[in-house]
């Protein structure tokens, strides 16, 4: 089970900065997904739905005073804490008489500090948080009213012994809500066994499911525990479902109705305690009218249905969504920030692959960035054709050398990472092209997708480098690649038609 905080969401009111994108980098490592308001008023409308506010205070008192009120007309008990400058003891005195759970230094970020200034960490008995470590959802974004809805649903439903069909589209993130499930449940102390029934053959699902006694088979040298088995106590996802082979359907529907289990090759019937957890990104009822899911089972397994929308659907996660997945795959303690440019281009793709493409687009980014701030330019999308950028020479080095102006940084209202916009860092050695190709002539005048625009600035410099050395061996070196890669590269881009003469 993942060591990594568990979530919450924090409304951060700070009337005198704003929230940089490093900094919100460092309060999701510390479980906290943050969400910036600027008024009482946007206060008012989220301060329902969130697990912790942040306030900036100086001068006083005043400013908590009045959220203290506005929480209060709502009923809502959300546990404030203060941020006062590190020389101002009195205020930070007077913020904890007022009602504050803790006070921090308003120049802290780190994720140490944030754990244990948040109530679920430092105030919580040992007891309950040895409970919280076990039971609370962990490592998940519902950030969107929809997901909201959801998770509030799931953590219901995990009270009650019923079994779970969990619909919705491949990579939307059905797993993780089955984990909800599991560790919302009077279970979570129990096993989570998971099995995806179109990953294996027809003849080792069964092994798999319901174990062999020794000499069942050839090559059956010693018993062998299924999963069920496995997941006595605790609770057993089969996802896919609509894959499994009609003969299994019926053993696995006895299974379900007499909650016990014979081995192959076996007699003795085996007792199980286990919650059976369901999902299919297929329409079972469809399934069952063409004869490939049996009804019976069908109705079994949905004892209570939860629907996982597809991601286009709950736009609010995105941005925290991104947050978190850059907060785990930036290597070395690069802390990334996403400008507002590719924000909106984030927000505007359709996401037919869901979180799973999400995560393959973020992968890609950091890759391909170099500096502190995610640009247009490292965003390759699987389908680049429902995106534009702007034409090609503007993305070139020798037009976009010239700095930008700094401009204030900016936030946005779903709580993921906040973004400011950067100044393009200009190459080593930028350099014009006495000619145009054909290629690039035509990229000139119309619009390209963000993986052409990156294809078209490689060419560029690579062809740059090709001209303006001796050797394909001093082009590398320039490049800061190897001989080989360059060669690749070439004939890659030879492939897709770009010319390149040295």
């Amino acid at each position: 089970m993942s060591n990594s905080p568990i979530t919450q969401q924090l409304l951060w009111l700070d009337p005198f900065r704003s929230l940089s994108g490093p900094e919100q980098a460092q309060l999701a490592a510390a479980g906290l997904v943050a969400q910036a308001v600027a008024t009482l008023e946007e206060l008012k409308q989220l301060g329902s739905h969130a697990d912790l506010v942040a306030l900036r205070l100086e001068g006083g008192t005043a400013l908590l005073t009045e959220v203290k009120a506005l929480l209060a007309e709502q009923g809502s008990s959300v546990p404030i804490i203060c941020r006062v400058e590190r020389r101002d003891l009195e205020l930070a005195v007077a913020a904890m008489r007022a009602g504050a759970v803790h006070v921090i230094a308003a120049d802290e970020f780190s994720a140490p500090a944030w754990q244990a200034a948040s109530p679920r960490a430092s105030t919580a008995p040992a007891a309950a948080q040895v409970l919280a470590k076990v039971s609370a959802p962990r490592t998940v974004v519902y950030v969107d009213a929809a997901s909201r809805h959801l998770l509030a649903l799931a953590q219901r439903v995990a009270k009650a012994p019923v079994s779970v069909l969990i619909e919705g589209p491949t990579g939307a993130g059905k797993e993780v809500l089955a984990r909800v499930v599991h560790e919302s449940s009077d279970r979570a102390r129990g096993p989570f066994v998971a099995l995806n029934c179109a990953a294996l053959p027809d003849h080792l699902i069964e092994d798999m499911l319901f174990g062999h006694e020794k000499g069942a088979f050839t090559g059956a040298v010693k018993e062998h525990r299924g999963l069920f088995e496995q997941a006595q106590g605790g609770t057993i996802f089969l996802d896919e479902i609509a894959e499994m082979p009609m003969h299994l359907q019926t053993k696995l529907l006895r299974v379900l109705q007499e909650r016990q289990l014979v081995r192959l090759g076996g007699e003795r019937a085996i007792e199980l305690d286990v919650r059976v957890l369901a999902a299919t990104n297929k329409d079972l009822r469809v399934a069952m009218a063409q004869r490939e899911f049996r009804e019976d089972l069908y109705f079994r397994l949905s004892t209570f249905k939860l629907r996982v929308p597809p991601l286009r659907d709950r736009p609010g996660d995105i941005l925290p969504l991104v947050a978190r997945l850059l907060a785990r795959h930036a290597q070395d303690g690069r802390v990334l920030a996403v400008s507002p440019e590719a924000q909106a281009c984030l927000q505007a793709h359709r996401w037919p692959g869901n979180v799973r493409e999400l995560e393959n687009v973020v992968l890609r980014a950091v890759v391909l960035c170099t500096g502190e701030v995610i640009t247009p330019a490292h965003l390759m999308f699987d389908e680049p054709a429902e995106l534009q950028v702007p034409s090609a020479p503007e993305m070139m080095p020798a037009q976009a050398a010239a700095p930008s102006q700094p401009s204030t940084p900016s936030t946005y209202s779903d709580g993921g990472m906040a973004a400011r916009p950067a100044a393009f860092e200009p190459q080593s050695a930028p350099w014009q092209p006495s000619a145009a190709s054909p290629q690039e002539a035509e990229a000139a005048t119309e619009p390209a997708s963000l993986q052409q625009a990156v294809q078209i600035n490689e060419h560029q410099l690579i062809l740059s480098a090709i001209q303006s050395t001796l050797s394909r061996m001093d082009a590398a070196r320039k490049l800061g690649i190897s001989p080989r890669t360059l060669r690749y590269k070439i004939a890659r881009l030879r492939e897709s038609g770009l010319a390149l003469e040295a």
